[in-house]
């Protein structure tokens, strides 16, 4: 099958085509016939070779990609399950060995697989599962009930307006930084308060509520700068890991999707609310898989808002 992944590692220009092996569904597993896969910072880090200590014992190629969108093709045995050969499915992808998203076939547990959000293309699906899933852990590690208010940083970026919009379906106040340019784009996604973006963050959330928010999503991945916008014994949430010294009894809780990767339950319930209209499928481009060095620069030149999608 064809896959896009590198050989050695270096910038974008690294990824190419690949032929590998095309992948059966054992026991409890699924295959999909992969129509699109999302483009993540996640990716970058094993093409740069940032993550290479952890596959030291695996030969290359290395595929990227941890969500997809594409037709169910194979069931394998042992799968209990109302998905059908031949549903448009979404899927999250945890690299197996070497393999990812980025590839014309994926094989994963059936947990990891929901139906794709009716209306929904194929690129859009395939933007939900990994952000998605990584917004929904985050609000459950932190807590909230219905009335207590949820500071964002880095709100209009793909886990940022997840977790905006998000917070809203849960019934809590939502905070959201944004650059003068995406203002308009984050009040549109629910925000109740916009503050300027910035190493500020957490003096604009304070000018908001003096107190500080109870909790904070850090999109931004603003680290310690973060902490200053939670109250005394609040909570941030982080998505790589955290950089900082905690202070007046907040705790930092780093979020690792790969907890959540057969919670089939919570992405199926993601697929519903984007049916439902709570949370918007962003596209900002769309490229074919065999251009995916330019959807990698595209993506470290910063700016992007929504999801870069490569199409099968």
């Amino acid at each position: 099958m064809r896959a896009v992944g590198i050989t050695e590692f270096g910038g974008p220009e690294a990824l190419h085509v690949v032929e590998l092996p095309e992948p059966q569904a054992g026991p409890g597993e699924m295959r999909i016939r992969v129509r699109a896969a999302a483009v993540n910072p996640t990716d970058t880090l094993i093409r740069s070779g940032a993550r290479a200590q952890q596959l030291t014992d695996i030969p290359p190629p290395y595929v990227p990609g941890m969500d997809v969108a594409g037709v169910l093709d194979q069931i394998g045995e042992d799968v209990a399950t109302d998905l059908r050969i031949g549903e448009r499915v979404m899927a999250i992808v945890v690299p197996s060995g070497s393999h990812g998203a980025y590839s014309e076939f994926v094989v994963v547990p059936a947990g990891s697989v929901a139906r794709a959000p009716a209306g929904a293309t194929d690129a859009e699906a395939a933007t939900l599962p990994m952000n998605g899933l990584t917004v929904r852990l985050a609000l459950d590690v932190l807590d909230l009930q219905p009335g207590q208010t949820l500071a964002v940083s880095g709100a209009a970026g793909a886990v940022g307006g997840y977790a905006v919009q998000l917070g809203k379906a849960a019934g809590l106040r939502v905070i959201a930084d944004a650059a003068p340019g995406d203002e308009q784009l984050v009040r549109e996604l629910g925000a109740d308060v916009v503050v300027p973006r910035g190493d500020d963050f957490g003096a604009q959330v304070r000018a908001v509520v003096p107190e500080g928010a109870d909790a904070v999503i850090d999109g931004a991945l603003l680290d310690h700068l973060a902490i200053p916008a939670a109250r005394d014994g609040g909570r941030i949430a982080t998505v790589r890991g955290f950089r900082g010294t905690q202070e007046r009894g907040t705790t930092c809780h780093p979020v690792l999707v790969r907890s959540y990767a057969r919670e089939q339950a919570k992405l199926d319930q993601l697929r519903q609310q984007a049916e439902d209209g709570q949370i918007t499928l962003r596209v900002a481009a769309a490229w074919p898989a065999d251009q995916a060095a330019e959807a990698h620069r595209r993506l470290e030149a910063g700016g992007v808002r929504g999801r870069l999608v490569l199409e099968f």
